[in-house]
């Protein structure tokens, strides 16, 4: 056994190229898994600059050097960030408030219906059943309260946390747009001379990661408010706290619409009842889905769609369960790293290994 080990290590990792790519690959992944919550600003913060870096380049391609481009950028989108801010967070505020102020109302008309259940269905539902989930309704509402109390003690801390958070991402997103070079450069120090199989995929996934990352937020900006359009104007309650669900829910393909119809269908169920308007928001709304899977995502990610739908839901649970939402939202170039890895990997020679003794 231990002669087919180094047999099968002489064969795959005698390329100098090769033992240096797993050497970067291990570290970075370590890195990242045991210390992915100390990293949060920094992912953050590289996520906002790959998202700026296009206008940057763009403007360096008009003739402004570099730092005067990164300043300008940097300075707009932070004027937006002001705005859209002191605009959405105070209606997303008013209409969380109003949810949970009407959410005894909801579980009162939920045992409602539960009651007319046996009447209906004595067949498939009886009284005893409805009586259990009604007890379970009541007893799940009455903690919700306390959680919720004991949540918001415990944000307090976090909020505190994410201002000082903030504050780091703000500073790390300037300097990675204005020092790009500098700090590409000083990274660059501490690699071996001899790296051409790392630079190689880190050329291809560079320019990958950054086309996803602004893809993704463009999608996010154009389903969110596309949809936050769409059930304002059918006259949906809480147009903009579910528009801006349907947008965030793009960042999990195919889970994330899935789970967010439950809401968009709660909605509109309590509002309307199983009238022609409720089947007309849910006709919209899958038409918003329809043409975000078929038409937005095969334009915004040409390369990244390549990956088979069993590759991305293996991605998203895999890098999900390693790194949480970040594992989730960078699911896609991950697996389009593994890809590239593989097939940037030298061929060994040919031939069978010896069996293992």
């Amino acid at each position: 056994m231990i002669e087919w080990l180094i047999n099968w290590y002489h064969r795959y990792f005698t390329n100098p190229q090769v033992v240096i790519l797993a050497l970067v690959l291990v570290t970075l992944f370590g890195l990242v898994i045991f210390f992915n919550e100390m990293l949060a600003p920094l992912l953050i913060a590289v996520v906002i600059a790959y998202l700026l870096e296009v206008v940057v380049l763009r403007m360096q391609r008009l003739g402004v050097k570099r730092q005067p481009a990164a300043i300008s950028v940097f300075v707009v989108f932070m004027g937006g960030m002001v705005l859209s801010l002191a605009v959405l967070t105070p209606l997303l505020y008013e209409q969380i408030t109003r949810f949970f102020i009407e959410m005894p109302w909801m579980v009162k008309h939920i045992q409602q219906i539960l009651m007319t259940l046996p009447e209906k269905y004595p067949s498939l539902i009886s009284a005893e059943q409805v009586e259990q989930m009604m007890l379970s309704i009541n007893s799940q509402a009455g903690s919700l309260g306390q959680r919720m109390w004991a949540a918001s003690l415990a944000s307090i801390q976090g909020i505190i946390t994410w201002m000082v958070y903030s504050i780091l991402i703000v500073l790390l997103v300037f300097f990675f747009l204005k020092d790009k070079e500098k700090i590409l450069g000083w990274a660059g120090q501490y690699m071996p001379k001899d790296h051409a199989l790392v630079s190689q995929i880190w050329a291809e996934m560079d320019q990958q990661i950054g086309n996803y990352i602004r893809g993704k937020i463009v999608e996010i900006v154009i389903v969110g408010a596309v949809s936050w359009l769409v059930f304002a104007l059918m006259g949906l309650n809480y147009a903009a706290l579910l528009g801006w669900l349907v947008g965030i829910s793009v960042v999990v393909p195919f889970v994330g619409a899935t789970l967010v119809t439950i809401p968009v269908a709660l909605v509109a169920f309590f509002q309307w009842g199983w009238t022609t308007e409720f089947f007309y928001l849910m006709a919209a709304y899958g038409l918003i889905q329809a043409l975000d899977g078929n038409v937005l995502v095969p334009l915004l990610f040409s390369e990244a769609v390549k990956l088979h739908p069993v590759a991305i839901v293996l991605a998203i649970i895999v890098f999900g369960g390693i790194w949480g939402v970040w594992g989730v939202f960078f699911a896609i170039p991950l697996a389009t790293l593994v890809k590239a890895v593989l097939n940037a990997w030298p061929q060994p020679p040919e031939g069978p290994l010896p069996p293992p003794a």
